[in-house]
């Protein structure tokens, strides 16, 4: 089954979906005449402002709840896991994925926002599958989309954040020999950590969006600068280290370096692929929670989610790969053939032992070898907090797209329940289950996503492109933007021109 599973995850992970994520994401700051550095002051504004109503919540809750989508295992375990692969080379990727992945992030943002709706309970729904079909015309492709998330983010992906969760804390609770014995060892403590996060992930999801965007509103921001602040401690302790490691990352990056030069297309790909995984621009994700935005015109919330890019890539992950950098707490290997069989072969051995599947850990040893004592149990908290807020904005994916299948319906409440407990169950199985199979499940679930949704929005740019011309135009104009489709030619935009109607405009 892990032998098939690794198949498909190398199928999907192509350097096809690679080379086409960074390529859109050049395209797009290219076409968007390079916002994401044109218009950072106007993010940063977007970003604290806004207001929320009864059908939609405040930019900055819908920013939060992508946030918590975007900020989870990836920031802290998946970045370990890109030096493993890739060496320090891999971060200076990573941050061109970030860069690029700002603009792709506005467009599809923005997207969501052009072609959102109201459900049969009056709240703000959007994301890919309703801009494909409304702008596409393709309705099995939306379909495709919205079942192949369900899947994703209901069963796949929560699995390897719930197994995260509970290797970092078994890591803490059981570290003296005999601690966990009462509770049946490492594997009981596993799965009544799964229970317990299970049980509270279900208090949450069980009151809706409104509970979730007030949940990940106080937690995200708090729980990030939390990390952050951690990251910059222990730099300022290794500071004589710094000048080496960022010569690692550049040097690496280009092959230069004499230990990590022959890995370069390693450190290409999974920085590439962990940026992916950990901003999620491009993989269709942050489009739902834009959707649930109040705001007046597309290109406000776009102008948001690009933000949310850098802070995710540039500050969260930065700070975990500084963290094991700084440290030297990190273990990284080169790809080799063996009697025919792919086998792992160390560059550099910084905690002999651990596997690239155990990234978290890497993390935990770095804060360790700064603040013995309590370190790991600060990053296992950290970790509680990306991983669960995470989970929170699956469901609220996962509902979306369950939502769209059912159309103008209401959808029925045994739907909704059986998604509830399915990823309830998934967080209890993912918990206690093998971490490299959980890794490469979420990878399908992501690559399945970016597939669908990049070519999409590749295709379906023009609406995003004309509502970021226009916005610049109003502002120019000194007025706040407000939105009109027909006048920008944009069709099947309902929404908004019904907003327009009842405005009396």
């Amino acid at each position: 089954m892990e032998e098939f599973v690794t198949a498909i995850n190398d199928i999907i992970w192509s350097n096809a979906l690679i080379f086409m994520c960074l390529g859109a994401g050049l395209w797009f700051t290219l076409r968007t005449r390079v916002m994401q550095i044109r218009g950072f002051a106007e993010m940063c504004r977007l970003t604290v402002g806004g207001k929320k109503s009864d059908a939609g919540v405040s930019s900055f809750q819908a920013l939060a709840i992508s946030m918590a989508g975007r900020m989870g295992i990836g920031n802290i375990a998946g970045v370990a896991t890109a030096i493993a692969y890739g060496g320090p080379g891999a971060i200076f990727w990573m941050w061109v994925m970030g860069f690029l992945g700002a603009s792709t992030s506005y467009v599809e943002s923005t997207l969501a926002q052009i072609y959102k709706t109201k459900d049969a309970e009056g709240r703000y729904r959007g994301g890919p599958a309703y801009y494909i079909e409304k702008a596409m015309g393709l309705k099995w492709y939306a379909l495709v989309f919205a079942f192949a998330t369900i899947v994703a983010t209901g069963l796949l992906l929560p699995g390897v954040q719930a197994n995260a969760i509970a290797d970092s804390a078994s890591n803490v609770l059981c570290s003296a020999a005999g601690s966990c014995d009462a509770f049946g060892g490492v594997g009981g403590v596993k799965l009544a950590i799964g229970i317990a996060v299970a049980l509270l992930l279900a208090a949450i999801i069980f009151g809706g969006i409104k509970r979730i965007a007030t949940f990940a509103e106080v937690v995200v921001p708090f729980m990030a600068l939390a990390f952050i602040v951690m990251a910059i401690v222990v730099m300022m302790l290794n500071a004589s280290k710094v000048p080496t490691m960022f010569a690692d990352i550049f040097s690496s990056a280009f092959g230069a370096h004499a230990a990590f030069g022959g890995i370069i297309g390693q450190a290409i790909a999974w920085g590439v692929k962990r940026g992916i995984y950990a901003n999620e621009a491009g993989q269709g994700t942050g489009p739902h929670a834009a959707a649930a935005a109040e705001v007046s015109h597309p290109a406000k919330q776009g102008y948001v989610q690009a933000f949310a890019i850098y802070f995710d890539t540039m500050l969260v992950c930065t700070s975990t790969a500084f963290l094991v950098l700084s440290t030297g707490m990190y273990n990284t290997f080169r790809t080799v053939r063996e009697n025919g069989k792919e086998a792992l072969e160390a560059i550099y051995t910084g905690v002999p032992g651990l596997q690239p599947s155990e990234g978290a850990q890497f993390t935990q040893a770095a804060v360790e070898s700064v603040m013995p004592g309590w370190g790991a149990g600060f990053v296992a908290i950290a970790l509680f907090f990306f991983a669960f807020t995470t989970i929170m904005a699956y469901y609220y994916m996962a509902e979306t797209n369950l939502t769209y299948v059912a159309g103008t319906r209401r959808t029925h409440p045994l739907a909704t329940l059986l998604l509830r407990l399915g990823i309830v169950g998934m967080v209890v199985f993912g918990a206690f289950h093998n971490a490299k199979m959980a890794w490469a499940l979420g990878d399908i679930g992501v690559g399945l996503m970016a597939w669908l949704n990049v070519v999409a929005i590749l295709i379906l740019q023009k609406p995003a492109m004309l509502a970021l011309r226009d916005y610049e135009r109003q502002k120019k104009l000194g007025v706040d933007p407000v939105f009109d489709p027909e006048a920008l030619g944009i069709r099947n935009a309902d929404f908004w021109v019904q907003r327009k109607a009842n405005n009396g405009g």
